[in-house]
């Protein structure tokens, strides 16, 4: 068989159903062979950055690992946006990028550039084929580390002239990951720091969800009896009703959780990912940690370490909750729930939408009130972002997908697409702002002909919002942040999508309501805000 016959074979044989991407002249033999499979859907997309937003956000839904597909230079460079944020959010993606044929690379030569250099500080692991036969173990190498804690991505690079050579190869077994669990010493060890310590704080983080802990860790937490935070990417792990869910951290304004963080003795981390948000920003304190999760600590002066627990957190915790752990029962002083809970506008009282202002808040508020416990939610980037963090209490843990690593404008319509494509029985809304929706608006399209269902919420203000209010308080004023937009509505109507337009909660609250319940189509509501 021809090697890109081969590689597709690979990539059946790791389970892929789609791969997203854009076809060129160096990947026209790939285009060939994945159209005589009948277990791969090539997805045809309308910018490379789509595609690698798809296949990341596909990747965290499905528990299996997204495909993008690209041709060289320009194909690849738009790539990278998508591929690099799939790398901090800890997402498994794979990258196949064509490339010239390896004849030309020792000169000057038309759309060449070092593609697998270019890809390194962004991938777990960056590669160009270099011999036709090694594609089994590369393609099988390529998803063992794109999947392995902590996940991220992989870039494979196929330089022309080897797409036609003959090859014998097959794929090579689909073996299952490793996993350790602590030793008995290092248990005995973290029981004994619990112990001496009165007020610890639990922060939870994306971890626990890509490991699928959240039973284990919710026995822990109901065990200790101690108050717990979760990062932007960890939200849904405890019921909004919990007693001991003190909500998101990681704001740089009015992060209310800081206040109960510093009343404690002990801060046990779980699943956190610093990417999020640096030691210095919320343990100024330099409070006691013990650390539990499937890598060891970094070394940070702000992230004392006493005892670390590493390897699997699911199995983790399932041996630590063994361990009979000692009951702290104790809640940070004063009022500080209450102040989160205003903080967070989490009030379900206010359930008349006629009687709301119009802010994003309770935009949110409407969603959570009228969508079902498996609903997902997808965030672009902006300030919007920011109140969803704070505001939205998702049902289940992993329906609300944030980018909150590289923190990409523009991942919000692919990420509906790749997010319908992993879970197509579940309700998909992705909020994003006129900055960010204009970035992938073209992506329409795509979900249009795969005939898939969503809601699109654009908050239309003619700015990025976020800049705007960082400006004025840095400078009071602001500049090149503003800009016009089109007739959102129109525009939809262009790509054959129905559009609607709110002007109030009220008409925001029916137009959601009828998109719900229709699940037929895609439909756009425009915010004005």
């Amino acid at each position: 068989m021809k090697v890109t016959d081969v590689l597709v074979h690979c990539l059946e044989n790791e389970g892929v159903e789609y791969v997203f991407g854009i076809v060129g002249k160096e990947t026209l033999d790939l285009a060939d062979s994945l159209s005589k499979s009948t277990q791969i859907q090539y997805v045809n997309v309308r910018h490379e950055q789509g595609a690698a937003f798809m296949a990341d956000v596909y990747g965290r839904l499905s528990k299996k690992v997204g495909v993008c597909l690209s041709t060289l230079g320009p194909g690849a460079t738009n790539l990278l946006t998508g591929i690099a944020s799939a790398h901090l959010d800890h997402s498994p993606v794979v990258a196949l990028i064509g490339q010239a044929g390896v004849e030309r690379h020792h000169n000057e030569s038309h759309q060449y550039i070092n593609i697998a250099k270019m890809f390194e500080p962004t991938t777990k692991w960056s590669t160009q084929i270099k011999e036709s036969q090694t594609v089994p173990a590369i393609i099988r190498k390529a998803f063992r580390v794109a999947k392995m804690e902590k996940p991220g991505s992989v870039a494979i690079t196929l330089p022309e002239n080897f797409s036609t050579q003959m090859i014998p190869g097959k794929p090579l077994p689909v073996t299952s990951l490793p996993e350790s669990v602590p030793v008995k010493e290092a248990l005995e060890a973290a029981k004994a720091l619990i112990q001496k310590h009165l007020k610890p704080f639990i922060i939870i983080g994306n971890g626990v969800i890509r490991q699928d802990s959240v039973p284990e860790l919710l026995t822990f937490i109901d065990t200790l009896l101690s108050p717990a935070t979760h990062s932007f990417m960890a939200k849904g792990v405890l019921a909004k009703e919990h007693p001991l869910n003190f909500y998101t951290f990681g704001f740089n304004e009015n992060d209310v959780v800081l206040q109960g963080l510093e009343e404690a003795d002990l801060l046990i981390v779980i699943g956190f990912d610093f990417v999020e948000k640096l030691p210095k920003d919320w343990n100024k304190k330099k409070l006691p940690v013990l650390h539990i999760d499937s890598s060891p600590a970094e070394i940070n002066e702000f992230y004392p370490v006493e005892v670390e627990l590493v390897g699997s957190i699911k199995k983790t915790l399932g041996l630590f909750n063994l361990t009979e752990l000692p009951s702290k029962s104790w809640v940070p002083s004063g009022e500080l729930k209450e102040q989160i809970k205003t903080a967070y506008q989490i009030d379900q009282n206010r359930k008349d939408p006629s009687t709301l202002p119009f802010t994003i808040e309770n935009v949110l508020l409407c969603i959570e009130n009228l969508t079902s416990e498996n609903t997902i939610v997808i965030s672009d980037v902006g300030s919007h972002k920011v109140s969803i963090a704070r505001t939205y209490q998702p049902k289940m843990p992993n329906r609300l997908i944030i980018s909150n690593g590289l923190a990409s404008m523009g991942i919000a319509i692919p990420g509906a697409i790749g997010s319908k494509l992993a879970c197509p029985n579940d309700p998909v809304i992705c909020i994003t702002g006129d900055g960010g929706a204009l970035m992938n608006f073209a992506e329409l399209e795509t979900a249009k002909r795969l005939g898939l269902t969503f809601i699109i919420i654009v908050i239309n203000d003619s700015m990025l919002k976020l800049e705007v209010e960082q400006m004025n308080k840095m400078f009071g004023e602001n500049y090149g942040v503003t800009f016009q937009n089109p007739d959102f509505v129109q525009l939809a109507a262009s790509f054959g999508i129905k559009g609607f337009r709110a002007s109030n909660p009220f008409e925001f609250d029916n137009l959601l309501k009828e998109a719900l319940q229709s699940g037929e189509e895609i439909v756009l509501i425009d915010v004005a805000m």
